[in-house]
């Protein structure tokens, strides 16, 4: 069942029923200020920091769902509604909701009023933008009233919802014309503030949440509203919010646009006062006259829309499959910015209050978009790279505003330091730009203690070379990639943290996966050496991986597939002998990824297992048989429901490391058959099981032991965006950015006959022509470069500016 459908030459999805499975979001912004946008208007904004800059109040798990965000009541008469249905749910004569690159579009209409809303965060400035367009579609004039309403945030979001003997005697704000100013604490320690206004004189105002809806009242029903008249209330204290009146009229076939602001403002500590007690409003001035006109705001959008072009540019594929098409060159990549932008802080599953950016979550974020904004990924590197500590390890989190680690869910996570190598690897093979391994680092954000970042990733290699166990595999230490598999934790009492109980080292678990991490992002690591002629540390750093490959094919394999690792005990974790999970997905991508076993038919053979055990419908689940018992000695992981997260559940992010390791071993069917099964464009049908957004990855899919089989959770934030796009563009399309130059190396099904594909690298246009009518599943048969034969597929860079042509016979 749909609840919408795909406009691909609007580059929207369009939501035809406020009445979706579950409230159905955008992501407005790409540089400091952000916004989440449901269908139905509801969602949150914040500066920077979800946590420490949030500027809109959201009540996460609310009922009913989805109840607050930017709302604009239309009174007409005694009939009262919004534009996106909720808060009211008013019964609409038509609803429609367009989701598209930065922007979303909400249209409703009642009874021969139309209300278009359009909603958008410009680039360059920190403010959201909501033009609402009324058109009187009626055969006789119209006389209404229209409310706006957002609910302000003190600020940090934690202490907004938690420390109520002190908020709610903070809350102060300014009015000014049409615009209220939230300006809580400004008078202390801040030096920044909150707007938002109207173009347009305003009939009323209120700042009072107590005062705008009334005793014992929600915003589905505000008093004033009902009553059709603003008090002019300025809040002292308690909840304060933003609400303009405005009353209009409009003869038939008459049109009006709204223009409001929700903007944030910082000033210099010396520029805080225009007067004592009155806030400097120079800047905030100079941001409303930014967008005070419909010229002006229709600039603005089409410089946000010039703004995706170009950024999708850089990769855009033409095939014969539409959904192909249409993942590949709209919403993977879109999805993969707004993982850059946001890593796992904020969103509807996320609160934005719990944790910041994760450093082995952005690094993985990096892989799907550094070929988007390549200046940016360098930045967010040198960023990660800063919050390392010396001895190579690393927090697990730092938070956005600040850019230091935090300790909320601690360090010892064992996987992290490889994931920089990864990261740095892809921005090397994307730019060329060696120089940025020159660059002085922090570690710990100490000045102190600065290296050049070369040093750091030398550390990442060297922490898990000196953190072995006793089968010469990787200590796990808190955790791997599986932030639930926890074998050092041993919690058996309700409420504690599995990420922080316990020691975050132990001397005996280990894990399988992160020794694939090794060999996959050790050899990297040694192309790197090589490259910047380190010739002797590179061979030193292979002899280390070939004895990793080694503990892999031995201690690592379990006779048909990969083993997980081994506990606390030296036990085995996902092998025969184990009662339940006995095979997990884990190792059985990476280690094949990382070509362990490709040679000697382990690979196979693994992959084999995964098509037997664990595959489904809905994808690969993570893990069989599912741990119906609490295992202590394994954590979180046992804790969940059998079917759910990762305890065989099908967790996104992994399913594209098998489709990878298939075309490894060239099953390029197989490989397109993964891929299929969770990608967004091809589930669309079963939204109704599927529940979450339709152009969108989740983080998990119910697995065959749940009761709800199919259905998805956590969607948005999640590395399976980053990961699926490296899977398609790398792997089964297979033009791979290398230190060496780039690859072409697609493997398909065998039925596509090919395609063309523009890619944009080192500056350089390649328009690429894949010929498959042979109908083969992997291999080049020949490669021609502006006409001419060459003896390889690895094409060397061309100069910037220049345009090539390229042809591949695959056979």
């Amino acid at each position: 069942m749909k609840f919408g459908h795909f406009d691909d030459d609007a580059r929207e999805y369009v939501i035809t029923t406020p009445r979706t499975p579950l409230p159905w979001i955008n992501y407005l912004g790409s540089e400091a200020f952000f916004s989440l946008v449901s269908h139905t208007a509801g969602g949150y904004s914040f500066y920077k920091d979800a946590k420490l800059r949030r500027i809109t109040r959201y009540r996460y798990n609310n009922v009913p769902a989805d109840s607050n965000g930017r709302y604009y009541y239309i009174k007409e008469g005694s009939t009262i509604w919004n534009p996106g249905w909720q808060p009211t749910q008013t019964e609409l004569d038509f609803y429609e909701c367009r989701h598209g690159l930065g922007y979303s579009i909400i249209t409703g209409k009642k009874n021969g009023l139309a209300a278009r809303l359009e909603l958008f965060v410009p680039v360059g400035d920190n403010c959201e933008i909501d033009r609402l367009v009324l058109t009187n579609e009626s055969d006789a004039p119209k006389s209404f009233t229209v409310f706006s309403y957002v609910e302000f945030c003190l600020w940090n979001a934690v202490d907004d919802s938690t420390n109520f003997q002190r908020n709610f005697s903070t809350g102060e704000v300014e009015v000014e014309g049409s615009t209220i100013y939230h300006k809580t604490e400004y008078r202390e320690r801040r030096d920044h503030y909150a707007l938002y206004t109207v173009n347009a004189p305003v009939d009323g105002f209120d700042t009072s949440r107590d005062a705008f809806l009334g005793a014992w009242r929600s915003n589905a029903n505000p008093e004033v509203v009902e009553k059709g008249a603003c008090t002019n209330s300025v809040a002292h204290g308690w909840a304060p919010v933003g609400v303009h009146q405005i009353n209009v009229t409009l003869n038939p076939g008459e049109s009006r646009s709204l223009i409001y602001m929700l903007g944030y403002i910082e000033n210099p500590q010396e520029e805080k006062w225009a007067a004592p007690g009155v806030i400097n409003k120079t800047r905030a001035h100079e941001l409303m006259a930014r967008y005070a006109t419909d010229a002006q705001v229709d600039e603005a959008l089409a410089k946000l829309h010039a703004h995706w072009n170009n950024l999708l540019s850089t990769y855009a594929v033409r095939s014969s499959d539409e959904k192909l098409d249409r993942m590949v060159n709209i919403w993977n990549q879109y999805q993969c910015m707004v993982t850059f932008n946001m890593s796992r802080s904020a969103s509807y599953y996320e609160s934005g209050t719990g944790r910041g950016m994760g450093f082995r979550d952005s690094c993985q974020d990096l892989l799907g978009f550094v070929h988007l904004i390549p200046a940016r990924a360098r930045e967010r590197i040198l960023d990660i790279a800063a919050t390392q500590f010396p001895d190579g390890s690393a927090y697990h989190q730092y938070q956005p505003l600040t850019k230091k680690g935090n300790m909320d869910v601690g360090s010892g996570f064992n996987d992290d330091p490889l994931w920089l190598i990864a990261a740095v690897y892809a921005y090397l093979g994307e730019t060329g730009d060696m120089s940025i391994l020159d660059e002085q680092v922090d570690f710990d954000n100490d000045h102190t203690l600065a290296q050049p970042l070369l040093e750091h990733l030398r550390r990442s290699f060297g922490y898990l070379t000196t953190h072995k166990g006793p089968h010469d595999l990787p200590l796990i230490g808190r955790a791997d990639w599986n932030d639930c598999l926890n074998l050092n934790c041993f919690s058996d009492t309700p409420g504690e943290s599995f990420q922080t109980t316990g020691p975050s080292e132990g001397p005996v678990a280990e894990s399988v996966f992160i020794a694939g991490m090794y060999v996959k992002y050790g050899n990297e690591f040694a192309e790197i050496l090589e490259a910047t002629g380190h010739a002797d540390e590179a061979a030193a750093v292979r002899k280390e991986v070939a004895g990793m490959e080694h503990a892999a094919l031995t201690a690592g394999w379990d006779g048909k597939w990969f083993r997980r690792a081994y506990d606390a005990y030296g036990h085995v974790v996902g092998g025969q002998e184990c009662e339940e999970g006995q095979i997990f997905i884990e190792p059985q991508g990476m280690c094949v990824m990382a070509g362990i076993g490709v040679d000697t038919g382990e690979a196979v053979t693994a992959l084999q297992s995964v098509q037997t055990r664990l595959d489904t419908k809905y994808g690969i689940v993570l893990l069989q048989p599912a741990y119906t018992k609490y295992h202590l000695e394994l954590g979180e992981i046992s804790s969940y429901p059998p079917g759910y997260k990762e305890n065989a559940g099908i967790f996104c992010h992994n399913n594209p490391w098998v489709s990878c390791a298939e075309t490894v071993v060239g099953h390029g069917d197989r490989a397109f058959e993964i891929y299929k099964k969770t990608c967004p464009a091809y589930i669309e049908d079963i939204s109704e099981i599927h529940r979450t957004e339709p152009y969108v990855y989740s983080q998990m899919v119910a697995g065959c032991d749940a009761a709800t089989f199919g259905e998805a959770k956590n969607s948005w934030l999640t590395g399976t965006a980053a990961w699926t796009f490296v899977d398609v563009s790398q792997y089964i399309l297979g033009i791979q950015p290398t230190l060496a130059g780039l690859k072409i190396d697609p493997c398909l099904p065998h039925e596509m006959d090919g395609f063309t594909l523009r890619r944009v690298w080192r500056g350089a246009t390649y328009e690429i022509t894949v010929d498959n009518t042979a109908h083969a599943e992997k291999g080049v048969a020949s490669m021609t470069v502006n006409g001419q034969p060459v003896p390889t597929n690895t094409l060397s860079p061309a100069p910037a500016g220049t345009t090539v042509q390229v042809k591949v016979v695959m056979g």
